[in-house]
Protein backbone atom coordinates (compact mmCIF):
# COMPACT_ATOMS: atom_id res chain seq x y z
CA UNK A 1 0.00 0.00 0.00
CA UNK A 2 1.25 3.48 -0.81
CA UNK A 3 1.50 6.28 1.70
CA UNK A 4 -1.75 7.85 2.80
CA UNK A 5 -2.62 10.85 0.64
CA UNK A 6 -6.01 12.03 -0.59
CA UNK A 7 -5.30 10.54 -4.03
CA UNK A 8 -4.52 7.06 -2.69
CA UNK A 9 -6.62 4.31 -1.10
CA UNK A 10 -6.95 4.48 2.68
CA UNK A 11 -7.73 1.15 4.32
CA UNK A 12 -9.65 0.75 7.56
CA UNK A 13 -6.54 -0.80 9.08
CA UNK A 14 -3.00 -1.73 8.15
CA UNK A 15 -0.74 -4.30 9.78
CA UNK A 16 2.16 -2.98 11.81
CA UNK A 17 5.43 -4.67 10.94
CA UNK A 18 8.84 -4.70 12.63
CA UNK A 19 11.97 -3.82 10.63
CA UNK A 20 12.41 -6.50 7.95
CA UNK A 21 16.06 -7.06 8.80
CA UNK A 22 15.13 -7.93 12.39
CA UNK A 23 12.64 -10.54 11.24
CA UNK A 24 15.10 -12.01 8.74
CA UNK A 25 17.71 -12.27 11.51
CA UNK A 26 15.27 -14.21 13.67
CA UNK A 27 14.57 -16.64 10.84
CA UNK A 28 18.19 -17.73 10.49
CA UNK A 29 18.10 -20.11 13.49
CA UNK A 30 14.96 -21.72 12.02
CA UNK A 31 16.84 -22.53 8.82
CA UNK A 32 19.75 -23.92 10.81
CA UNK A 33 17.62 -26.11 13.08
CA UNK A 34 14.79 -26.88 10.64
CA UNK A 35 12.50 -26.81 13.71
CA UNK A 36 9.60 -24.86 12.23
CA UNK A 37 6.66 -25.78 14.46
CA UNK A 38 5.62 -28.11 17.31
CA UNK A 39 6.39 -25.81 20.24
CA UNK A 40 9.97 -24.80 19.46
CA UNK A 41 12.20 -22.25 21.18
CA UNK A 42 10.44 -19.17 19.81
CA UNK A 43 7.10 -20.62 20.86
CA UNK A 44 8.34 -21.03 24.43
CA UNK A 45 9.97 -17.59 24.46
CA UNK A 46 6.87 -15.86 23.09
CA UNK A 47 4.56 -17.57 25.58
CA UNK A 48 6.74 -16.46 28.49
CA UNK A 49 6.95 -12.86 27.29
CA UNK A 50 3.20 -12.65 26.70
CA UNK A 51 2.41 -14.06 30.11
CA UNK A 52 4.51 -11.30 31.66
CA UNK A 53 3.20 -8.52 29.40
CA UNK A 54 -0.45 -9.43 29.95
CA UNK A 55 0.01 -10.02 33.71
CA UNK A 56 -1.78 -13.36 33.62
CA UNK A 57 -1.07 -16.47 35.73
CA UNK A 58 -1.32 -19.03 32.91
CA UNK A 59 -1.19 -18.81 29.13
CA UNK A 60 -1.27 -21.17 26.15
CA UNK A 61 -0.53 -20.16 22.54
CA UNK A 62 -2.67 -21.18 19.55
CA UNK A 63 -2.56 -20.95 15.78
CA UNK A 64 -5.32 -18.32 15.90
CA UNK A 65 -7.76 -16.71 18.30
CA UNK A 66 -10.73 -18.74 17.12
CA UNK A 67 -9.02 -22.03 17.89
CA UNK A 68 -8.04 -20.65 21.31
CA UNK A 69 -11.69 -19.93 22.10
CA UNK A 70 -13.09 -23.12 20.63
CA UNK A 71 -10.65 -25.31 22.53
CA UNK A 72 -11.09 -23.29 25.73
CA UNK A 73 -14.79 -24.06 25.63
CA UNK A 74 -14.04 -27.73 24.96
CA UNK A 75 -11.55 -27.84 27.82
CA UNK A 76 -14.18 -26.44 30.20
CA UNK A 77 -16.36 -29.49 29.45
CA UNK A 78 -19.52 -27.37 29.16
CA UNK A 79 -23.02 -28.46 28.24
CA UNK A 80 -26.39 -26.94 27.43
CA UNK A 81 -26.68 -23.19 26.96
CA UNK A 82 -24.06 -20.43 26.87
CA UNK A 83 -25.08 -16.78 27.18
CA UNK A 84 -23.23 -14.45 24.83
CA UNK A 85 -23.73 -11.31 22.73
CA UNK A 86 -24.85 -11.00 19.11
CA UNK A 87 -22.70 -7.88 18.68
CA UNK A 88 -19.45 -9.64 17.89
CA UNK A 89 -17.46 -11.31 15.13
CA UNK A 90 -18.67 -14.66 13.78
CA UNK A 91 -15.92 -16.56 15.62
CA UNK A 92 -17.45 -16.06 19.07
CA UNK A 93 -20.75 -17.76 18.30
CA UNK A 94 -19.27 -20.33 15.92
CA UNK A 95 -16.92 -21.52 18.66
CA UNK A 96 -19.91 -22.10 20.95
CA UNK A 97 -21.96 -23.91 18.31
CA UNK A 98 -19.05 -26.08 17.14
CA UNK A 99 -18.80 -27.38 20.70
CA UNK A 100 -22.39 -28.62 20.55
CA UNK A 101 -23.59 -25.80 22.80
CA UNK A 102 -26.60 -23.53 22.35
CA UNK A 103 -25.97 -19.77 22.22
CA UNK A 104 -28.42 -17.59 24.11
CA UNK A 105 -28.12 -13.97 23.01
CA UNK A 106 -28.12 -11.15 25.54
CA UNK A 107 -28.60 -7.61 24.28
CA UNK A 108 -25.87 -4.97 24.62
CA UNK A 109 -25.87 -1.67 26.45
CA UNK A 110 -26.08 1.42 24.23
CA UNK A 111 -23.09 3.20 25.79
CA UNK A 112 -20.11 0.94 25.17
CA UNK A 113 -21.81 -1.92 23.22
CA UNK A 114 -20.73 -4.69 25.60
CA UNK A 115 -23.10 -7.30 27.02
CA UNK A 116 -25.83 -5.64 29.11
CA UNK A 117 -25.29 -6.97 32.61
CA UNK A 118 -28.76 -5.72 33.63
CA UNK A 119 -30.33 -8.22 31.21
CA UNK A 120 -27.97 -11.11 31.90
CA UNK A 121 -29.58 -12.79 34.89
CA UNK A 122 -33.03 -13.03 33.28
CA UNK A 123 -31.55 -15.33 30.61
CA UNK A 124 -30.05 -17.88 33.02
CA UNK A 125 -31.85 -21.22 33.16
CA UNK A 126 -31.08 -24.66 34.56
CA UNK A 127 -29.41 -25.40 31.20
CA UNK A 128 -26.95 -22.50 31.40
CA UNK A 129 -23.35 -23.57 31.95
CA UNK A 130 -21.31 -20.49 31.00
CA UNK A 131 -21.22 -16.85 29.91
CA UNK A 132 -19.07 -15.68 26.99
CA UNK A 133 -19.05 -11.86 27.11
CA UNK A 134 -17.12 -9.82 24.53
CA UNK A 135 -14.98 -6.76 25.19
CA UNK A 136 -15.87 -4.50 22.23
CA UNK A 137 -13.61 -1.94 20.49
CA UNK A 138 -11.42 -1.88 23.60
CA UNK A 139 -14.39 -1.17 25.87
CA UNK A 140 -14.37 -3.59 28.80
CA UNK A 141 -17.46 -5.46 29.97
CA UNK A 142 -18.96 -4.86 33.39
CA UNK A 143 -16.59 -7.44 34.87
CA UNK A 144 -17.67 -6.93 38.48
CA UNK A 145 -21.38 -7.48 37.80
CA UNK A 146 -20.71 -10.44 35.54
CA UNK A 147 -18.44 -12.03 38.15
CA UNK A 148 -21.05 -11.57 40.88
CA UNK A 149 -23.85 -13.07 38.78
CA UNK A 150 -21.70 -15.97 37.56
CA UNK A 151 -20.52 -16.84 41.06
CA UNK A 152 -24.05 -16.81 42.41
CA UNK A 153 -25.24 -19.18 39.67
CA UNK A 154 -22.05 -21.29 39.54
CA UNK A 155 -21.30 -20.44 35.91
CA UNK A 156 -18.02 -20.31 34.02
CA UNK A 157 -17.02 -16.99 32.44
CA UNK A 158 -14.86 -17.04 29.31
CA UNK A 159 -14.13 -13.60 27.84
CA UNK A 160 -13.62 -12.90 24.16
CA UNK A 161 -10.81 -10.37 24.63
CA UNK A 162 -9.80 -10.15 20.98
CA UNK A 163 -10.19 -6.34 21.06
CA UNK A 164 -8.40 -5.69 24.35
CA UNK A 165 -4.81 -6.89 23.99
CA UNK A 166 -2.63 -5.25 26.65
CA UNK A 167 -5.46 -3.38 28.33
CA UNK A 168 -5.83 -3.01 32.08
CA UNK A 169 -8.86 -2.44 34.23
CA UNK A 170 -8.34 -0.82 37.62
CA UNK A 171 -4.63 -1.72 37.40
CA UNK A 172 -5.22 -5.39 36.55
CA UNK A 173 -4.46 -7.07 33.24
CA UNK A 174 -7.70 -7.74 31.38
CA UNK A 175 -6.83 -11.43 31.10
CA UNK A 176 -7.15 -11.81 34.87
CA UNK A 177 -10.94 -11.54 34.81
CA UNK A 178 -13.28 -14.49 34.50
CA UNK A 179 -12.14 -18.11 34.35
CA UNK A 180 -10.36 -17.51 31.04
CA UNK A 181 -9.88 -15.02 28.21
CA UNK A 182 -9.13 -15.44 24.53
CA UNK A 183 -6.78 -13.05 22.71
CA UNK A 184 -6.46 -12.77 18.94
CA UNK A 185 -3.19 -11.92 17.20
CA UNK A 186 -4.63 -11.63 13.70
CA UNK A 187 -2.77 -9.34 11.29
CA UNK A 188 -5.48 -6.66 11.57
CA UNK A 189 -5.17 -6.35 15.35
CA UNK A 190 -3.28 -3.72 17.35
CA UNK A 191 -0.78 -6.50 18.13
CA UNK A 192 -0.28 -9.46 15.84
CA UNK A 193 1.80 -12.53 15.10
CA UNK A 194 0.54 -12.68 11.47
CA UNK A 195 -2.11 -15.13 12.66
CA UNK A 196 -2.22 -16.40 16.19
CA UNK A 197 -4.00 -16.34 19.49
CA UNK A 198 -3.74 -17.19 23.15
CA UNK A 199 -5.83 -18.42 26.04
CA UNK A 200 -5.16 -16.90 29.44
CA UNK A 201 -6.72 -18.80 32.32
CA UNK A 202 -6.97 -18.90 36.08
CA UNK A 203 -6.64 -22.60 36.93
CA UNK A 204 -3.22 -24.11 36.28
CA UNK A 205 -4.83 -27.54 35.84
CA UNK A 206 -6.26 -26.34 32.53
CA UNK A 207 -2.78 -26.05 30.97
CA UNK A 208 -2.18 -29.74 30.14
CA UNK A 209 -5.76 -30.09 28.90
CA UNK A 210 -5.37 -27.19 26.45
CA UNK A 211 -1.94 -28.41 25.36
CA UNK A 212 -3.36 -31.84 24.64
CA UNK A 213 -6.37 -30.47 22.78
CA UNK A 214 -4.26 -28.29 20.48
CA UNK A 215 -1.96 -31.23 19.69
CA UNK A 216 -4.48 -33.84 18.47
CA UNK A 217 -4.94 -35.26 21.98
CA UNK A 218 -1.43 -36.72 21.84
CA UNK A 219 0.09 -37.35 25.26
CA UNK A 220 3.14 -39.43 24.30
CA UNK A 221 4.92 -41.08 21.38
CA UNK A 222 2.41 -43.93 21.33
CA UNK A 223 -0.46 -42.41 23.30
CA UNK A 224 -3.48 -40.40 22.12
CA UNK A 225 -5.88 -39.95 25.03
CA UNK A 226 -8.47 -37.53 23.65
CA UNK A 227 -9.96 -36.19 20.42
CA UNK A 228 -8.00 -33.00 19.90
CA UNK A 229 -7.38 -30.56 17.05
CA UNK A 230 -4.34 -29.03 15.39
CA UNK A 231 -4.15 -25.65 17.09
CA UNK A 232 -0.39 -25.19 17.33
CA UNK A 233 1.30 -21.86 16.66
CA UNK A 234 4.36 -22.23 14.41
CA UNK A 235 7.81 -20.69 14.90
CA UNK A 236 7.38 -18.05 12.18
CA UNK A 237 4.29 -16.69 13.93
CA UNK A 238 6.04 -16.75 17.29
CA UNK A 239 9.04 -14.88 15.87
CA UNK A 240 6.78 -12.15 14.49
CA UNK A 241 5.00 -11.94 17.84
CA UNK A 242 8.27 -11.59 19.77
CA UNK A 243 9.37 -8.72 17.54
CA UNK A 244 6.02 -6.93 17.52
CA UNK A 245 5.87 -7.13 21.31
CA UNK A 246 8.96 -4.90 21.40
CA UNK A 247 7.13 -2.18 19.47
CA UNK A 248 3.53 -2.53 20.61
CA UNK A 249 3.58 0.20 23.28
CA UNK A 250 4.93 2.72 20.76
CA UNK A 251 2.27 1.59 18.27
CA UNK A 252 -0.47 2.11 20.85
CA UNK A 253 0.84 5.60 21.62
CA UNK A 254 0.59 6.54 17.93
CA UNK A 255 -2.94 5.16 17.76
CA UNK A 256 -3.93 7.12 20.85
CA UNK A 257 -2.85 10.39 19.25
CA UNK A 258 -4.98 9.64 16.20
CA UNK A 259 -8.01 8.67 18.30
CA UNK A 260 -7.70 11.91 20.25
CA UNK A 261 -7.68 13.82 16.97
CA UNK A 262 -10.79 11.99 15.77
CA UNK A 263 -12.53 12.66 19.07
CA UNK A 264 -11.58 16.33 18.99
CA UNK A 265 -13.08 16.75 15.52
CA UNK A 266 -16.22 14.63 15.97
CA UNK A 267 -17.20 15.19 19.63
CA UNK A 268 -20.22 17.36 20.32
CA UNK A 269 -21.65 17.04 16.82
CA UNK A 270 -25.42 16.49 16.85
CA UNK A 271 -26.28 13.00 15.62
CA UNK A 272 -22.76 11.62 16.07
CA UNK A 273 -22.10 9.52 19.16
CA UNK A 274 -18.72 8.50 20.53
CA UNK A 275 -18.50 6.16 23.49
CA UNK A 276 -17.10 7.77 26.65
CA UNK A 277 -13.78 6.47 27.93
CA UNK A 278 -13.71 4.74 31.31
CA UNK A 279 -11.06 6.33 33.58
CA UNK A 280 -10.40 2.89 35.12
CA UNK A 281 -9.30 1.45 31.76
CA UNK A 282 -5.88 1.69 30.15
CA UNK A 283 -6.91 1.47 26.50
CA UNK A 284 -5.10 0.03 23.50
CA UNK A 285 -6.88 2.31 20.98
CA UNK A 286 -7.52 -0.56 18.60
CA UNK A 287 -10.64 0.88 16.93
CA UNK A 288 -12.40 4.16 16.19
CA UNK A 289 -16.16 3.40 16.24
CA UNK A 290 -18.64 6.17 15.44
CA UNK A 291 -22.42 5.80 15.77
CA UNK A 292 -24.58 7.91 13.46
CA UNK A 293 -27.86 8.36 15.32
CA UNK A 294 -30.03 11.15 13.94
CA UNK A 295 -27.19 12.69 11.96
CA UNK A 296 -28.16 14.42 8.69
CA UNK A 297 -26.72 11.43 6.84
CA UNK A 298 -27.06 7.83 7.93
CA UNK A 299 -24.25 5.31 8.40
CA UNK A 300 -24.59 3.78 4.93
CA UNK A 301 -24.48 7.19 3.25
CA UNK A 302 -21.31 8.11 5.13
CA UNK A 303 -19.80 4.73 4.27
CA UNK A 304 -20.53 5.23 0.57
CA UNK A 305 -19.29 8.81 0.44
CA UNK A 306 -16.00 7.86 2.09
CA UNK A 307 -15.65 4.98 -0.38
CA UNK A 308 -16.10 7.42 -3.26
CA UNK A 309 -12.92 9.10 -2.00
CA UNK A 310 -11.16 5.71 -1.73
CA UNK A 311 -11.47 5.74 2.06
CA UNK A 312 -12.56 2.34 3.32
CA UNK A 313 -14.33 2.35 6.67
CA UNK A 314 -16.00 -0.80 8.01
CA UNK A 315 -19.52 -1.64 9.17
CA UNK A 316 -18.26 -3.48 12.21
CA UNK A 317 -20.22 -5.39 13.51
CA UNK A 318 -22.84 -5.72 10.81
CA UNK A 319 -24.99 -7.68 10.60
CA UNK A 320 -25.48 -9.01 14.11
CA UNK A 321 -24.65 -12.69 14.51
CA UNK A 322 -28.25 -13.62 15.29
CA UNK A 323 -29.28 -12.42 11.83
CA UNK A 324 -26.65 -14.46 9.93
CA UNK A 325 -28.06 -16.78 7.29
CA UNK A 326 -26.73 -19.80 9.20
CA UNK A 327 -28.68 -18.79 12.34
CA UNK A 328 -31.69 -16.89 10.95
CA UNK A 329 -34.11 -19.81 11.36
CA UNK A 330 -33.18 -20.15 15.05
CA UNK A 331 -33.06 -16.53 16.23
CA UNK A 332 -34.82 -13.21 15.80
CA UNK A 333 -32.36 -10.31 15.77
CA UNK A 334 -35.08 -7.92 16.94
CA UNK A 335 -35.12 -9.75 20.29
CA UNK A 336 -31.85 -7.89 20.90
CA UNK A 337 -33.03 -4.48 19.67
CA UNK A 338 -30.11 -2.39 20.92
CA UNK A 339 -27.58 -4.62 19.19
CA UNK A 340 -29.68 -4.60 16.00
CA UNK A 341 -29.91 -0.80 16.04
CA UNK A 342 -26.23 -0.16 16.79
CA UNK A 343 -25.19 -2.60 14.08
CA UNK A 344 -27.10 -0.45 11.56
CA UNK A 345 -25.61 2.81 12.84
CA UNK A 346 -21.96 2.09 13.66
CA UNK A 347 -18.95 2.66 11.44
CA UNK A 348 -15.33 2.03 12.40
CA UNK A 349 -13.09 4.63 10.80
CA UNK A 350 -9.54 4.04 9.48
CA UNK A 351 -7.05 3.66 12.32
CA UNK A 352 -3.51 2.33 12.40
CA UNK A 353 -0.15 3.57 13.65
CA UNK A 354 1.04 4.72 10.22
CA UNK A 355 -2.05 6.81 9.48
CA UNK A 356 -1.23 10.48 9.00
CA UNK A 357 -3.02 13.07 11.20
CA UNK A 358 -3.83 14.99 8.02
CA UNK A 359 -5.69 11.93 6.75
CA UNK A 360 -7.76 11.88 9.94
CA UNK A 361 -8.65 15.53 9.23
CA UNK A 362 -9.59 14.64 5.67
CA UNK A 363 -11.90 11.86 6.87
CA UNK A 364 -13.53 14.14 9.45
CA UNK A 365 -13.93 16.90 6.85
CA UNK A 366 -15.77 14.51 4.56
CA UNK A 367 -18.06 13.36 7.38
CA UNK A 368 -18.80 16.88 8.63
CA UNK A 369 -19.07 18.88 5.42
Amino acid sequence: MTEDRPDHSIAVTRSSLPPLEEYVEMLKPLWESAWLTNMGEYHKQFAGQLKEYLHVPNLELFVNGHMALELLLQAMDLSGEVITTPFTFASTTHAIVRNGLTPVFCDINPVDYTLDADRLESLITEKTSAIVPVHVYGHICDVERIAEIAERHHLKVIYDAAHTFGEEYDGRGIGQFGDASMFSFHATKVFHSIEGGAAAFREEALAPVLYELKNFGITGYESVESVGANGKMNEFQAAMGILNLRYVDAEIAKRKALVMRYRERLSGVEGIRLSPENPKVRYNYAYMPVVFDGYRKDRDQIFSELAEHDIHARKYFYPCVNSYDCYKDRYDAEETPVAARISRQVLTLPLYAGLEPETVDLICDLILR
